[in-house]
């Protein structure tokens, strides 16, 4: 059949639906699976990463021999691990260790800080961490401006175009990593807030609108990976934090590769619903993923 005729036929078919002519008879794609969430619980906090992951199909499923893979752990703040602003460094460790074990060819830890840089990364613990590991793959690397790049959002409701970081856009694997914790503008911290660390130009400007652009920046910058660190949830005075009293201990980790379901269930911990998130719904609306508890797939790992 030629094009023309093949186009000509197509038309009637769809005509069809409403004229009583035979239709052509397409087979229903079948329904998506749900989205799998790794949940690990316990107080040994590098194998609850590693529980985590492993509950979602292990590390080799998101990086290959000879990847490039970008962490974003949030250590935006000049605060200790037991503030619970950052994310716990043995969270980033643990992580870390596994895509070396899984071949990856460079490791890079980085975070746009809101605080003095220097102070965050060393005060937030992580690099101490890292340093352990004694691997040269991984470079913990402050923020550098000239890699910031104008980016158009196709997808975009209310940003349309922004300074993203080349870095996090050009890796083979990008794994988010944010810790769980209030906020005061969007209400909780968690995984599509995160990607604000990987954001330049005036950041600020984003609050007017704050879960739409969260979504529009997830459509660009997409991990492959989310592990929210919910070892400690920082319950008020958010973001930054400062005193340990506002922080409780719940020793839990989540990983899936639905970054908007990811963000769901860590909205849960909070005694709080994914409906009340603004960027949880917009990215839902968009597609970026599942909002609804009952539809996941939660494999819980006590450790």
């Amino acid at each position: 059949m030629d094009r023309r005729k093949f186009v000509k036929e197509v038309l009637l078919w769809t005509a069809g639906l409403g004229l009583g002519v035979p239709c052509l008879k397409v087979p229903l794609l079948a329904a998506a699976p749900p989205p799998t969430l790794g949940v690990a619980i316990g107080k040994d906090y590098p194998l609850l990463v590693i529980k985590a992951v492993e509950a979602i199909g292990g590390i080799e499923a998101f990086v290959k021999t000879g990847d490039t893979v970008v962490i974003k752990p949030n250590m935006g703040w000049d605060r200790t691990p037991e503030q619970g602003a950052n994310t716990h460094p043995l969270v980033v460790r643990s992580l870390a260790e596994l895509v070396l074990d899984a071949g990856a060819s460079k490791v890079q830890v980085f975070d746009y800080t809101c605080n003095e840089k220097r102070r965050c990364y060393t005060n937030s613990g992580i690099i101490d961490e890292l340093k352990k590991v004694g691997d040269k793959r991984i470079r913990w690397e402050h923020i550098d401006h000239r890699k910031f790049i104008p980016v158009d959002i196709a997808r975009g409701k209310s940003l349309k175009r922004w300074e993203i970081y080349k870095d996090a856009l050009s890796a083979d694997c990008y794994i988010n990593v944010p810790v769980a914790k209030h906020h005061g503008l969007s209400r909780l911290s968690l995984g599509l807030k995160n990607s604000m660390g990987v954001i330049g130009g005036n950041r600020g400007k984003l609050h007017h609108n704050l879960g739409q652009e969260l979504a529009d920046l997830a459509t660009v910058v997409a991990p492959k990976l989310t592990v929210i660190d919910a070892t400690r949830l920082l319950l008020r005075n958010g973001p930054q934090g400062g005193r340990v009293k506002d922080v409780k201990v719940v020793d839990t980790v989540i990983a899936s590769s639905d970054p908007v379901a990811a963000d769901a269930y860590a909205t849960t911990l909070f005694e709080m619903q994914p409906k009340e998130i603004a960027s949880t719904v917009a990215a839902y609306k968009m597609g970026l993923g599942e909002m609804a508890i009952d539809k996941m797939e939660i494999r819980t790992v006590q450790v």
